[in-house]
């Protein structure tokens, strides 16, 4: 039997918490939380955190700028230009202590004190409450684990649940109840023996699903300190293809691409091509780490030279 773990469990939590964020982000159209609060079609936003955060912010800004509403930059917290300007800012924080989150908000508010901060967090009684005039608590989606899992893919739910009242989304991008519907079949489907047994991993995604690959990614590095690499699909050409191997596996989240896949396999390397959701892509490359973790006789509950969050002096 399988040695359960808090991520693990947080894992299999996901799909109920991407339908209950897309409820929340609904209502929050609707009125419910504030529509004041949310990026409106045509404003240029940025949106930042750090670590996973950053990731899916970038997840985002691709999808938004897709969808057509409006330009949309992502930017990890310690790297944020503030001397520009933007109509809103959106920042994910699980646990809203993050340093460079509250530092950057605190910049933020004293540059340009009339743009609107969203932030984004698990922790009702956290400081960014006091941080930014707007906050969504996802309480439902917080963790017990330091890797984190459901808070990420629960905030970026929510965001692109709201980007479907805005208008019809891009072509092949589902809605979030599908996309939950896709991560409840990477939970139930075995993981390919050539991904679990593996030494070396590289996930690739376009677009909006390249946020993703570098999520996953990161996954396995935090969970099983796994040498992984992540790229645009169509860079993986451009010189990262050079290591591909028999004993190493490539994962193009968002399915085959332009015949990528077939080069890519002629090298020996385990080939793995998406058919679900990249969302739910994402949550079987989350227990792909758990597992490679496992197999190594590592932790994932306590990674190594992590905490949950980052507090600078």
């Amino acid at each position: 039997m399988t040695e359960r773990s808090f991520t693990a469990d947080e894992i299999a939590a996901q799909p109920d918490c991407w339908r209950r964020a897309a409820r929340d982000a609904r209502a929050a159209v609707d009125g419910g939380f504030g529509p004041a609060a949310l990026p409106r079609a045509g404003e240029r936003i940025a949106v930042t955190g750090c670590g996973t955060s950053w990731f899916m912010a970038q997840a985002y800004a691709a999808l938004r700028e897709a969808a057509g509403q409006g330009e949309t930059d992502a930017f990890a917290a310690s790297a944020f230009p503030v001397h520009r300007r933007y109509d809103r800012v959106v920042a994910l924080t699980r646990s809203g202590t993050t340093t460079e989150v509250l530092a950057l908000l605190a910049r933020l508010r004293d540059t340009h004190p009339s743009t609107p901060l969203l932030a984004l967090t698990a922790d009702p009684t956290s400081p960014v409450l006091r941080a930014a005039p707007h906050v969504a608590v996802l309480d439902y989606a917080d963790e017990r684990s330091v890797v984190q899992t459901r808070f990420a893919t629960s905030a970026l739910a929510f965001l692109r649940a709201a980007l479907e009242t805005g208008g019809p989304l891009p072509e092949g991008v589902a809605t979030v109840e599908r996309a939950a519907a896709d991560a409840a079949t990477a939970l139930a489907v075995p993981l390919p023996e050539g991904l679990t047994a593996a030494e070396q991993w590289t996930f690739l995604g376009s677009g909006w699903a390249y946020g993703l690959a570098c999520e996953a990614a990161l996954k396995l590095r935090e969970a099983a300190g796994a040498w992984t690499e992540s790229h645009p699909t169509m860079e993986y050409r451009h010189g990262p293809v050079a290591i591909a191997a028999p004993g190493r596996a490539v994962w193009l989240l968002d399915g085959p691409a332009g015949g990528l896949a077939a080069e890519v396999a002629a090298t020996g390397a385990h080939v793995e091509t998406g058919v679900l959701d990249p969302m739910a892509e994402l949550v079987r490359a989350q227990r792909l780490a758990v597992a490679v973790a496992r197999a190594r006789g590592l932790d994932p509950d306590r990674p190594r030279n992590l905490t949950r969050s980052v507090i600078l002096p």
